[in-house]
């Protein structure tokens, strides 16, 4: 029997155009792939977690395929990933996703070098978190440091998990605060 047992999943895409400046060129746009999975380990201890991060590697690949689809693999610049675990369940149990998630997005984006952010706790149904972002091959790209809100309105359940991925084709609209730039990055240690 699977451990990775789905409830339901969410594609949202959403495009900034400007942020009360001139219009972006091209827009912004940022999605999230969002499943809600039963918790196996809800309601006690469970020392080994590792059987549920090795099968949720293909949920999390077909998510990250889903949302580069939906973006354009080619176009995506900044990733992030985000958990929230139903209170019958602890912290540890999202943390799977750091993998299965993480690695998910690096394989189908064609293996950029920089870690991919990540935000987790633990809530109840309707529960909202922010997923940070930054840039898929450099994280000191300032222009790229950014939170797209995730959530589904009857998720988690007490028993349940819920996992996003965060893609965005750019960086905040009209950043301007200096920093590194996408221009100069070197992109073989996943910072500079």
């Amino acid at each position: 029997m699977s451990l990775v047992e789905v409830r339901k999943r969410a594609l949202n895409v959403e495009t900034t155009y400007h942020e009360g400046g001139p219009r972006a060129d091209p827009p912004l746009r940022m999605g999230a792939a969002i499943a809600v999975v039963n918790n196996p380990y809800a309601g006690r201890y469970e020392p080994d977690l590792m059987p549920f991060m090795a099968e949720l590697r293909g949920l999390g690949r077909e998510m990250a395929q889903e949302l580069a689809d939906a973006l354009g693999a080619d176009k995506v610049q900044a990733y992030g990933k985000a958990m929230i675990v139903g209170v019958d369940g602890e912290l540890e149990h999202g943390s799977v996703w750091h993998e299965a998630g993480g690695w998910a997005m690096r394989q189908v984006l064609g293996e950029p070098k920089a870690i991919v952010p990540a935000s987790k706790a633990v809530g109840s149904a309707g529960y909202r978190i922010m997923c940070p972002v930054h840039n898929i091959h450099a994280c000191y790209v300032r222009s790229h440091f950014n939170a797209m809100d995730v959530g589904i309105q009857d998720a988690p359940r007490p028993r349940e998990i819920l996992f996003a991925l965060v893609m965005a084709t750019g960086g905040r609209v009209h950043s301007r605060l200096g920093g590194l730039l996408m221009k100069d990055v070197k992109g073989d240690d996943g910072q500079r």
